[in-house]
């Protein structure tokens, strides 16, 4: 807890500091930035016809950060060595994973009040390469895409950059996906990009469309053994959540299939609540349903799923 306290003082401090170094192009971890802005940047350059991107992949960045190469950086902005110091010690201090102790030799711990900005620190080195060489970008932390107006210029700029990337800044590419490609074939914090009538648009990707099924799918299931106060409760804050940062998309349609599919999913499970025949029946009399249907329903043999299909 000393420890936390400590470095989000040093945080609070250095944050002033290098905040007017940091490049308009980047938006993660910093005041009054978002990764809405972020997106609505992409748009933009897609807008001006920068329709190829380089989705840049950084391989497991906060474990593999080179941290003699992020002291040096430090070091040109602070000149007080003891707060180098005491910074380099945090970085070595170590982290218990699963109650066990682990060394960090290399990187930055992850979770720690520090750690966001010491990984802005370092990659604003690679945003200020990229403003140098007039590359079109957008950061948010360690998640970035390059746009270029054609998938040749696009190929030469990954090619020219990967030796600054990990010759200079030390940092490891993943290859196998570091991709690139037309803007609707990539993923940059869950949306996925379109042009119509020349204009950049926003839908969501579809894995993020697949986990939101899943977690809905999840909080539907009578297998976790909560009330219906409780599940609505989840749902709520899920749905309003996962609505609320994909609101920059075009997804009624999405929005209206899913929510057929997920009133099924409600429907069978209050039907496994009820459990019996007799149970059922009233139930569905009392909702408004016709004596002579109610009865039939109740008596069904069709599985749950199909049987809240009609």
């Amino acid at each position: 807890m000393v420890d936390r306290v400590i470095q989000q003082a040093i945080s609070q401090v250095l944050s002033k500091i290098f905040e007017p170094q940091f490049s308009n192009n980047s938006y993660g971890f910093r005041p009054r930035r978002n990764a809405h802005q972020a997106l609505r940047q992409c748009q933009r350059y897609i807008t001006e016809g920068y329709i190829y991107a380089v989705d840049m992949d950084l391989e497991k960045f906060f474990d593999t950060v080179n941290q003699s190469k992020l002291v040096e950086v430090l070091s040109r902005t602070i000149k007080d060595g003891r707060v180098i110091s005491l910074i380099h010690k945090f970085l070595n201090a170590g982290v218990v994973v699963r109650n066990k102790f682990e060394q960090t030799k290399i990187g930055v711990p992850q979770g720690g009040p520090l750690s966001p900005l010491l990984s802005n620190i370092m990659l604003n080195e690679l945003d200020k390469e990229l403003e140098k060489r007039g590359h079109k970008f957008v950061r948010y932390a360690d998640d970035m895409v390059i746009l270029c107006k054609s998938k040749r210029a696009a190929d030469r700029t990954l090619r020219n950059i990967l030796p600054y990337i990990e010759k200079k800044l030390f940092l490891k590419v993943n290859k196998e996906k570091t991709t690139v490609a037309y803007i609707s074939k990539i993923k940059f914090l869950g949306y996925s990009f379109y042009r119509k009538k020349g204009e950049g648009l926003l839908r969501v990707h579809p894995n993020s469309f697949a986990k939101m099924r899943a977690k809905l799918k999840e909080l539907t299931s009578r297998s976790n053994g909560w009330g219906n106060e409780r599940r609505k409760e989840l749902l709520s804050q899920y749905i309003m959540g996962w609505v609320n940062y994909f609101k920059l998309a075009k997804m009624k349609n999405l929005l209206l299939r899913t929510d057929e599919w997920y009133r099924r999913r409600l429907r069978m499970v209050i039907w496994k609540q009820w459990k019996l025949i007799g149970t059922k029946g009233a139930n569905l009399i009392r909702l408004g349903i016709n004596k002579y249907k109610a009865w039939e329903y109740a008596n069904t043999r069709k599985g749950y799923w199909h049987t809240h299909s009609q």
